[in-house]
C-alpha cells in the first residue's frame, strides 16, 4: 500500500470569535459569537474534502479564515508546512495565488460594471508575473473555453448570463492563477438542480485536469457525497465527525450525523416506507452562548450527565472496527443499527 502524501493544508485548533459590544459612545465587549471554536482537519493533494452542516455552524467562516479574509482568534493554518494565518503584505499575496475561492452567490460575486474578460483577467493585474499584458486576452479566452463558455463572450457583462454561466465565470476566475487549492463555499446552492450537476461535473473534470485540491462546503449531503473523497460534519462551530465518504454515509457514529442522514430524501417509495427518521428536538443553540461540554447534548437522545461537563474529543471510538473506525466527537459514538430500518 502506497504511503499517504503530506497534507497540503493543515488546520489545527482553529478559533474565530466575533465580539459582541454594547454602548454607543463608549463600547465595551459583553460577549462573543463563537463562530468557529477549535476546528482541526487536513487537506491532501488532489483530494476533495467536503464540509457539511446546518446553516450557522461555521462552514463559511472556516472558508474565510483559510483565505485570510478573516483573521483567526487562535489556531494555525499551515500551507505546505508554513503557518499562513498571520501573514500580510507580499507574503500573503504570494500564498493567495495558490489558494483561490469560488463564492456562493454567482449574482453578487461578479462586478456588474466589468466585462467577463476584465473579471477573469483581474487576477493577472494583481499577479502580472503569471501572464504578460500581451497574452492576457488569449489566456482569458482559453479559460472561458475550459469552463465550457464561448470565448467570444469575453466582452459581455454578467447580467447577460444565466446563474450557471455566471458560476462558470467565477470558476474561471478562480483558475486563472493556476492555484493548487480551491475553497468552494456552497458553489451550487443558488443554482437550479439540473445546473448544479453540470457545475459539479465541471469541477470534477477540472480537478483531474489541473491536479486541484478542493475544500467543498455545502449543506446538500447528496452533492457532497458525489464530489468528496472525505467528509467533515460541523455542528455549532466544532467538527462533529470526519472520515471518508463511505465511512460517513454508510457507517456514521455521531448522533448528529445520523440525524442528518436520516433526513435525506429517498426516491424509492419502498425504501422510504421502512426507513427510520430521526427527529431532533429543540432549536440549534446560539453560538454566543453554546452549551457546556458537548454542544449537541441539548438535542441528543444519548445525552448523559457526562456530556454536560466533559467536552468529547474528535477521536476514533474505542472498539470501533471496519467503517466505524473514524474520528467522531461523541462520548457514546457508535453505529446506529440498523440506520434505515424501523426501530
Amino acid at each position: 500500500m502506497a504511503e499517504r502524501p503530506e497534507p497540503i493544508l493543515e488546520v489545527r485548533d482553529l478559533v474565530k470569535h466575533f465580539p459582541l459590544t454594547s454602548g454607543v459612545v463608549i463600547k465595551r465587549q459583553v460577549g462573543a459569537v463563537k463562530a468557529v471554536d477549535g476546528v482541526s482537519f487536513d487537506l491532501y493533494p488532489g483530494e476533495t474534502l467536503g464540509i457539511v452542516g446546518e446553516s450557522g455552524c461555521g462552514k463559511s467562516t472556516v472558508a474565510k479564515l483559510l483565505m485570510n479574509l478573516e483573521r483567526p482568534t487562535a489556531g494555525t493554518i499551515r500551507y505546505k508546512g508554513e503557518d499562513i494565518s498571520r501573514l500580510s503584505g507580499r507574503a500573503l499575496k504570494a500564498v493567495r495565488r495558490n489558494i483561490q475561492m469560488v463564492f456562493q452567490d454567482p449574482y453578487t460575486s461578479l462586478n456588474p460594471r466589468m466585462t467577463v474578460g476584465d473579471i477573469i483577467g483581474e487576477p493577472f493585474d494583481i499577479h502580472p508575473e503569471v501572464a504578460p499584458k500581451g497574452d492576457r486576452k488569449a489566456k482569458v479566452r482559453e479559460l472561458l473555453d475550459v469552463v465550457g463558455l464561448n470565448p467570444e463572450y469575453i466582452n459581455r457583462y454578467p447580467h447577460q448570463f444565466s446563474g450557471g454561466q455566471r458560476q462558470r465565470i467565477g470558476i474561471a476566475r478562480g483558475l486563472a492563477l493556476r492555484p493548487e487549492i480551491i475553497v468552494a463555499d456552497e458553489p451550487v446552492s443558488a443554482l437550479d438542480v439540473s445546473v448544479q450537476a453540470q457545475v459539479v461535473n465541471l469541477m470534477e473534470k477540472l480537478q483531474d485536469e489541473f491536479g486541484l485540491s478542493y475544500m467543498f462546503i455545502a449543506h446538500d449531503l447528496s452533492i457532497v457525497r458525489h464530489i468528496s473523497d472525505r467528509v467533515g460534519v460541523m455542528y455549532l462551530g466544532k467538527m462533529a465527525e470526519i472520515g471518508t465518504d463511505e465511512q460517513i454515509y454508510e457507517h456514521p457514529t455521531h448522533p448528529y450525523t445520523q440525524a442528518l442522514l436520516s433526513a435525506v430524501p429517498v426516491p424509492d417509495p419502498e425504501a422510504r416506507e421502512g426507513r427510520e427518521r430521526i427527529v431532533l428536538e429543540g432549536d440549534v443553540p446560539s453560538p454566543a452562548n453554546p452549551p457546556s461540554g458537548c454542544r449537541f447534548r441539548t438535542r441528543c437522545w444519548k445525552a448523559e450527565d457526562r456530556c454536560a461537563t466533559e467536552t468529547p474529543l474528535l477521536a476514533i471510538p474505542a472498539r470501533a472496527t471496519g467503517g466505524a473506525a473514524h474520528e467522531s466527537a461523541c462520548h457514546f459514538a457508535q453505529e446506529r443499527e440498523p440506520l434505515t430500518a424501523a426501530g
